[in-house]
């Protein structure tokens, strides 16, 4: 639960990690049960954490879209329930718009200064590798966003990468987290990889996808696209060249009979060739991230940086960024680890300046697996 945008009353999460670990990935079906399974006691648990009622919520805030479609209907169906119940308004939220107002929320409660604008933000994230240009206007007292794509994944998310190469190397769910911890134990220039340089228009959108104004506008300037289904395959050569798969075995065994693996037991379990490989999959990774970005950030006069979305609370990531950006003169935010990935606080925040409009939905809304931001 939010207050005004910006005071976090409660922010309850319930993790899914432990259902999807055994299959190194987002089960859909299962994530739609699960979701099922916890939203009203998270609800309940929300509304005891803040203080409130079911009385006392001025508006309900849902996600509309991008994502899971099963799992986005049961959030949407209990939010209408709840709205045609209490009689309180309803809001539709982008997910990714979320992910721009988790750091909006800390910078809100945390800064001194105002932003600088234009705003490029960086969602990355297990299903999302996006770049959007922000702006806003003041319309009576609430800030309009206004966002356009300058960049996107034509294939592997760089959540996504992280994960599957996790699950080829045997490391376990969340790929992410757990070569974030190893990486600094390896070389991170043993292994060279190549991250695809993409200067050509995306072939699965189609010429009149936005309208001619909006259409000339975006293509005049260029695109800072990502690719990450090539470095999961040069890992997968590697593996297969270099005979890592009896190690890799043995691994899997081994972690498998252990309830909650630490730092030190992967350590205890990866050579040093594999250790190697992550750091230097996660080099080549977050110097792509942080390259087309800063790139963007010149090509468009870029005043502020944002970086969101659960890739965000890597380390690695987050340092390279803050050094780089600083030395191109320019302030980058972040949001804290725990809103870094989904969570509630999250939408509540971006529902906020659209509660101060009165931009409500009505019942018969649904779903949209693929909600594009602008």
């Amino acid at each position: 639960m939010v207050r005004a945008g910006e005071q976090v009353l409660s922010n309850v999460v319930a993790s899914q990690i432990a259902t999807h670990q055994p299959y190194g990935g987002v089960v859909p079906e299962l994530a739609s049960r699960e979701h099922l399974r916890a939203i009203v006691p998270v609800v309940r648990q929300a509304l005891a954490e803040a203080g409130q009622t079911y009385d006392s919520v001025d508006a309900i805030a849902v996600t509309q879209g991008p994502g899971l479609a099963g799992a986005l209907l049961v959030g949407i169906s209990f939010a209408k329930a709840l709205s045609f119940a209490l009689n309180k308004p309803l809001i539709a939220v982008n997910h990714l718009e979320g992910h721009v107002h988790a750091v909006l929320l800390e910078h809100r409660q945390n800064a001194d200064a105002d932003l600088e604008f234009p705003v490029l933000a960086l969602v990355v994230s297990g299903g999302h590798t996006h770049l959007y240009l922000a702006e806003f206007e003041k319309k009576r007292e609430a800030n309009l966003w206004s966002y356009i794509n300058i960049g996107h994944t034509r294939d592997d998310a760089a959540g996504e990468a992280y994960d599957k190469v996790a699950k080829l190397l045997a490391l376990g769910y969340p790929g992410g987290p757990i070569i974030d911890r190893l990486a600094p134990h390896g070389d991170p220039h043993a292994v060279k990889f190549q991250i695809a340089q993409i200067k050509h228009r995306d072939r699965n959108e189609p010429l009149n996808a936005h309208p001619p104004a909006q259409h000339a506008q975006e293509d005049v300037r260029p695109h800072f696209d990502f690719s990450y289904s090539g470095i999961k395959t040069a890992v997968l050569r590697y593996v297969e060249t270099h005979q890592l798969g009896p190690s890799i075995d043995a691994r899997r065994s081994a972690l498998a009979e252990i309830a909650k693996p630490t730092v030190d037991d992967y350590l205890r379990l990866c050579d040093r060739q594999t250790l190697n490989l992550v750091a230097s999959f996660q080099r080549t990774m977050v110097s792509d991230l942080v390259t087309k970005t800063l790139a963007a950030a010149r090509e468009y006069d870029i005043r502020t940086l944002f970086v969101s979305g659960g890739v965000a609370a890597n380390q690695e990531l987050r340092a390279t960024f803050q050094s780089e950006a600083e030395m191109q003169g320019l302030p980058v935010f972040f949001p804290s680890r725990s809103l870094s990935t989904d969570n509630a606080a999250m939408i509540a925040a971006a529902a906020y300046p659209k509660f101060l409009r009165q931009d409500f939905m009505p019942m018969d809304f649904s779903a949209e697996a693929g909600l594009v931001l602008h």
